[in-house]
């Protein structure tokens, strides 16, 4: 039986994270909209390269050929398109092999309101005020950067990292440490650490990667690896673990890195992309790695 969409893990693209649309994007701006398509429609034959986003969703595709009659991941487009000018982008799906059949071409306007209605996990797009609006709406949500360095996962897993405090955590921790420093921050967590955190933008998406996770059990390998990958150290590591314990997710590998860099780390844990809330952090590390920023919180009201 065909899956439905409530079944899969479900992300929806924008058009200009998938390919590489810069040319396209800056003869829109300074020509306008008439330009562009007649532009877009000359060059609809001509295949787009890759964008900072491709590499993540060829290798989340790729999961679908272990399960063909049941597909487990669900991408869909959503584009500022219209769909003649979108014509160019489902050329270069199909040139690439990304099975990838349903998509929101929304003519200038913002694209983030089809979020919902496919059922989506998450959204990457380079527009952050699309994901700002999918954000207040509850998605997890991100900007992904442009990707600046030349590094490439050689894993065959799809491997997912993710800072904790205003990603998959709430930010009431953060608030602390940026209001009063890290003692008091540290004392706050020690005191709470039988309290769980509430979830963060990133927390219901981590959810249903466990759930995917859990379709390969009794298997010798999952092809999908997670890690927290957090400023945090002992002793305020005790309630980030107890909070996941209380949640009932399990999360492959968790790097407590004390305020030190995370670009390396990230390297050595191979991931494909990598989510975090401070725009310090997503620009060391998207020379390494494919980063989203997710503009929420309290480091991003400053």
């Amino acid at each position: 039986m065909t899956k439905t969409l409530g079944d899969k893990l479900v992300v929806a693209i924008s058009s200009r994270a998938l390919f590489d649309l810069d040319k396209s994007h800056e003869i829109f701006e300074k020509q306008g909209v008439e330009v562009y398509s007649k532009y877009q429609i000359e060059q609809e034959e001509q295949v787009l390269e890759p964008g900072p986003a491709f590499a993540l969703v060829k290798k989340l595709l790729a999961l679908n050929h272990q399960s063909p009659d049941a597909p487990l991941v669900e991408v869909v487009l959503l584009s500022r398109n219209s769909a003649d000018t979108g014509l160019r982008i489902f050329n270069s799906i199909k040139h690439y092999g990304l099975d990838i059949s349903r998509a929101a071409f929304t003519s200038g306007r913002s694209p983030y309101a089809y979020v919902s209605a496919f059922s989506s996990h998450l959204f990457l797009s380079t527009d952050v005020n699309d994901v700002k609006a999918a954000l207040t709406d509850g998605f997890a949500a991100a900007t992904i950067l442009p990707k600046s360095g030349h590094y490439a996962s050689s894993s065959s897993e799809v491997r997912f990292a993710f800072d904790g405090d205003a990603v998959v955590f709430s930010d009431e921790a953060e608030i602390i440490y940026k209001t009063n420093g890290l003692d008091a921050f540290t004392k706050n967590e020690v005191e709470s650490a039988n309290k769980p955190l509430a979830g963060g933008p990133f927390k219901n998406f981590l959810a249903a990667l466990h759930r995917l996770q859990s379709e390969y059990a009794g298997m010798e390998e999952c092809p999908i690896r997670t890690a927290l990958v957090t400023a945090r150290s002992a002793p305020a590591h005790e309630r980030v673990i107890k909070t996941l314990r209380d949640w009932d997710i399990r999360i492959d590998e968790a790097l407590f890195l004390g305020g030190m860099k995370k670009a390396e780390f990230l390297k050595s844990f191979e991931a494909d992309v990598f989510f975090d809330d401070q725009s310090i952090h997503c620009d060391a590390a998207s020379e390494l790695v494919a980063t989203g920023h997710v503009p929420h919180g309290i480091a991003n009201q400053e």
